[in-house]
């Protein structure tokens, strides 16, 4: 799975310029082996940082849109889901420091930073959004 996302994560970021909230529900679509309609990535699409703002990250919010989704088709009530969200987010915080872009990536998003500056948090933040979505469900 750790590899898997690796390799996953480098393809989305490289070949198809897809930003982490994208590429966190892409991920965790295919992990979980549940189609994601082409819309609720279209969705994500300026998610990262709040389109670079630096707001809340967009592997946060990737995570918590694939959440309402996949606990959905499991049959959770919008109760539950709103809880498991909630705890992920402070298990999120608690785990990377921060649950803001602007802490998690401090330079911002300058002309000088390198492509993709966040590809080993990503892979990380889709790892721990796999491990607790697994916990959650008893899977």
């Amino acid at each position: 799975m750790k590899e898997y996302i690796i390799n996953r994560v480098h393809e989305l970021y490289w070949n198809n310029d897809i930003n982490c909230a994208g590429t966190t529900i892409i991920c965790l679509s295919e992990l979980f082996e549940i189609s994601v309609e082409q819309q609720t990535i279209w969705s994500a699409v300026g998610m990262h940082g709040a389109g670079g703002y630096r707001a809340q990250c967009g592997l946060v919010e990737g995570a918590l849109m694939f959440m309402g989704i996949y606990l959905h088709m499991l049959g959770k009530t919008g109760d539950e889901i709103v809880s498991a969200c909630y705890n992920f987010a402070s298990s999120f915080d608690k785990t990377f420091g921060s649950l803001r872009c602007f802490e998690l990536r401090p330079t911002g998003f300058l002309e000088s930073d390198p492509p993709h500056m966040c590809e080993k948090l990503t892979c990380s933040g889709i790892e721990f959004a796999y491990q607790y979505i697994l916990e959650i469900t008893g899977q």
